[in-house]
């Protein structure tokens, strides 16, 4: 860390102490609130989300191949069919915006194009089918198609966008890694067995991570019954895999890369929920600084403020895995709009405070604002048509 922003911190904290009314009852609250949320989250998302996202994205460091990461997600890469597989990723992770990070993260430093990588980092957690099937379920299949259709349209056109800014950049990022790839040793193990190591990786992600849902019926119900039975035949399978097929040295540096995106990422997600927590509170508590009203309010109609607001709002917002529908839900019946609905539907999911704090480390505050522009923007235009066609 640089002297000059040791000195910006110091004095941000010296002045937050000296003028924060600590002791008006709001400002407790919305700090016993952040609190709150960090608490939450810890419970409900680090030991069975972001544990097994780090131990994903370090074994795509350690185990993938750079030369065929290059090969489908590099600048060079065939952007029909990059794109394509980066685009529908969410169909298979069940992901919110803070555990699609380790993998995002992983993906690029192993070589992945900004074009593809950031394509998989809005989609990850936009196109979850479970939230997508729930959307069009609770608040009208309009809104479900619409969040559908929009998010795998999003996912490409911001993908695209960010590799046509930063062609330049990705040209020299790509010469580099063919450069330093190019005498490196690759672990000589079969394609089948790194594929079913990962295929176990990924489903312990999503059966650890599977929701309860709102109706106690069906089939994702049935999944969420029987989910650790799964995840602990998942576990033993990935046990033996590691005792019979991986070397001790292998394993260490696994770890290490699993450590190395832990050390990067945790320390910003926390200081992010805190912050988030601070401004808006948990969902439908109405504890945070900024009163739940304000929003309510200022989202009604389809006005292109009110679209923008939506998308701003939502994408400094954290959203857990399909907790945006009752929340939603609940905007709808206080009278927002159906266009900012789908605004903060297709910006929120993808993006959070924390999730943009522990983007810019891994690529770099230019790019991490474009990427939140582009969201926000395609989110406002988005909303206000589908808002002067449903609304």
């Amino acid at each position: 860390m640089k002297d000059r922003t040791k000195l910006a911190i110091i004095i941000a904290v010296f002045l937050a102490a000296y003028y924060i009314p600590f002791s008006k009852i709001n400002v407790q609250k919305a700090f016993l609130e952040a609190f709150f949320m960090l608490q939450e989250y810890a419970r409900e998302h680090v030991l069975f989300c972001l544990v097994p996202a780090f131990f994903i994205a370090g074994a795509i460091a350690v185990f993938v191949n750079q030369a065929a990461v290059m090969k489908y997600f590099g600048a060079q890469a065939k952007k029909i069919l990059s794109y394509s597989v980066a685009s529908v990723s969410g169909t298979i992770l069940a992901v919110c915006s803070c555990t699609v990070l380790p993998l995002f993260a992983g993906i690029y430093k192993r070589g992945a194009g900004i074009g593809p990588a950031t394509a998989f980092l809005y989609s990850g957690p936009a196109i979850n089918v479970l939230a997508i099937i729930l959307t069009a379920r609770v608040l009208g299949p309009e809104l479900g198609i619409a969040r559908a259709v929009g998010a795998i349209i999003f996912s490409v056109v911001i993908g695209l966008a960010m590799a046509f800014i930063y062609r330049k950049q990705e040209t020299q990022r790509n010469e580099k890694a063919i450069n330093f790839g190019a005498g490196a040793e690759e672990t000589m193990r079969p394609l089948w067995k790194n594929g079913l190591y990962f295929l176990t990786l990924v489903l312990i992600l999503i059966f650890a991570a599977w929701g309860k849902p709102e109706q106690p019926v069906g089939f994702w119900n049935f999944i969420f019954q029987i989910k650790w039975y799964f995840t602990i035949v998942l576990l033993g399978l990935l046990g033996w895999q590691l005792w019979r097929w991986f070397k001790k040295y292998e394993l260490q540096e696994w770890v290490s890369q699993t450590w190395f995106f832990a050390w990067q990422i945790l320390p910003l997600l926390f200081a992010g929920v805190l912050v988030a927590g601070f401004l808006m509170g948990r969902p439908n508590t109405n504890a945070g600084i900024i009163p739940a009203e304000w929003i309510q309010t200022a989202l009604g109609g389809n006005s292109l403020g009110a679209n923008l607001l939506a998308s701003v709002a939502g994408a400094l917002m954290y959203f857990a895995t399909l907790t945006e529908v009752p929340i939603l839900q609940g905007l709808l019946g206080a009278g927002m709009g159906k266009g900012p609905a789908l605004a903060l539907l297709l910006a929120g999911p993808a993006l959070s405070l924390p999730n943009m704090l522990v983007i810019r480390s891994v690529i770099g505050t230019k790019k991490t604002m474009t990427f939140v522009v582009f969201v926000v923007i395609m989110a406002t235009l988005s909303g206000m048509v589908f808002g002067g066609i449903f609304g």
